[in-house]
């Protein structure tokens, strides 16, 4: 995890870094796994009352490391997984599985999650965010739902998430298009709490504002809007199970081709 994530905590606000910054904190294995193991040390974190979570460097976090997708090119579709492919549809996180619970993770910590988002935040680096209670975003920040550019669905938690911030239609539009928005559009949507000049700042303050609130109350609030929200299980289960079906898939490689070779794709029907 050190050579991924820092996490120094103070005062009971654990400032949490993704500091892979020469791949804009871009998603590969030892991300995920720091993302993870991140989640579980700070579920057991005693004194614990606000996270804030943000990436070193030029962006917040890009999404999924185009060397996975390079290798997809290559190997016919294992790339994505690493060199093996896996079967999404396991649950090894209650009811997420291993990349969801990169995200769902901080959903269940039990103390508020902030992301300070700056840069971008593209496909998985975007779900990320969502994981947060809150976002604060930088006003030059780009965001998108860029899954479909690579022949994909968003597949790390984010749309049981996304169901409860924003408009049906407007959720659709993104999904199909992967259109990059703006910070102003996003906070429209629902997506984005604030528009920050320093947001890592502003999360710091907030998040110390919230520690010095009881932090019984605090964590039972975490809870009760928690469970304001429809059993996230159908939905984290449908979008492995979709997935699974599109990695590898011939259309879903020519994506991939196209986007690599920087030309149009041109997809079978």
């Amino acid at each position: 995890m050190d050579n991924r994530i820092a996490i120094e905590i103070k005062d009971g606000v654990a400032d949490v870094r993704l500091i892979r910054a020469d791949k804009m904190n871009a998603l590969d294995q030892e991300m995920f796994a720091a993302l993870v193991a991140a989640t579980e040390r700070l579920a057991n974190e005693k004194g614990l009352r606000a996270v804030v979570l943000s990436g070193e460097g030029r962006a917040f976090c890009a999404g999924l490391d185009m060397g996975r997708f390079a290798a997809m090119k290559e190997s016919g579709g294992n790339g994505i997984a690493g060199g093996e492919k896996r079967d999404l549809t396991i649950r090894t996180h209650g009811k997420a599985n291993f990349a969801q619970q990169a995200v769902w993770g901080w959903r269940q910590l039990p103390v508020p999650v902030i992301a300070a988002v700056h840069g971008v935040a593209y496909g998985g680096g975007f779900q990320l965010a969502l994981g947060a209670d809150m976002r604060y975003v930088a006003p030059d920040t780009k965001m998108s739902i860029m899954e479909i550019k690579w022949g994909l669905v968003p597949d790390m938690a984010g749309t049981p998430v996304l169901a409860t911030l924003m408009r049906d239609d407007i959720l659709r539009e993104l999904t199909y298009t992967g259109r990059v928005f703006s910070p102003e559009e996003g906070q429209a949507y629902g997506l984005v709490t604030r528009i920050c000049a320093d947001p890592r700042a502003a999360a710091l303050e907030t998040a110390r504002e919230i520690a010095g609130k009881n932090p019984d109350a605090i964590r039972a609030a975490k809870r009760m809007l928690n469970n304001l929200s429809v059993d996230p299980g159908p939905a984290l289960l449908a979008e492995s199970v979709e997935q699974q079906k599109l990695i590898g898939s011939p259309n879903q490689l020519e994506s991939v081709r196209a986007n690599i070779e920087k030309r149009a794709p041109k997809f079978a029907d």
